[in-house]
């Protein structure tokens, strides 16, 4: 894992929350996409090398509204820049770890991603991240 990419935060309302965070971070959101496999649209404003990754459920059965309903708005996940996540995620299954999916799936700001599950991080959602070439 090379660094960490961007720390993902769950919202209920990604353009009142980019403006708070625009105005924290004294930057402008420069990316607002949807995932429609995972049911959420994204809000990306840029602090220095990392990445804020706001997310917004699109869906009732989005994983972003289920984990707001449960635990409120907050941080999500932390996400980290991997340079072949296949053999990051083989890696990480062979020492145990339980991954979210079998293969990478096309993930917001161009990437391609996969989850540890948070049971096997210590109740952290963990993503692995490589940019799609």
């Amino acid at each position: 894992m090379n660094r960490i990419d961007h720390i993902g935060i769950a919202v209920n309302d990604i353009a009142s929350t980019g403006k708070l965070y625009e105005t924290l971070l004294k930057t402008s959101v420069y990316k607002i996409e949807e995932v429609e496999s995972e049911g959420v649209k994204t809000a990306f404003l840029q602090c220095g090398p990392n990445k804020i990754e706001l997310l917004e459920a699109i869906s009732p059965d989005s994983p972003i509204r289920k984990f707001i309903e449960k635990r409120g708005e907050g941080i999500h996940h932390i996400a980290f820049d991997v340079d072949d996540i296949e053999a990051e995620m083989a890696r990480l299954k062979q020492d145990g770890f339980v991954l979210l999916s079998e293969k990478p799936m096309p993930g917001a700001d161009n990437k391609l991603v996969c989850f540890v599950h948070p049971k096997s991080a210590n109740g952290v959602l963990i993503e692995l991240c490589q940019e799609i070439r």
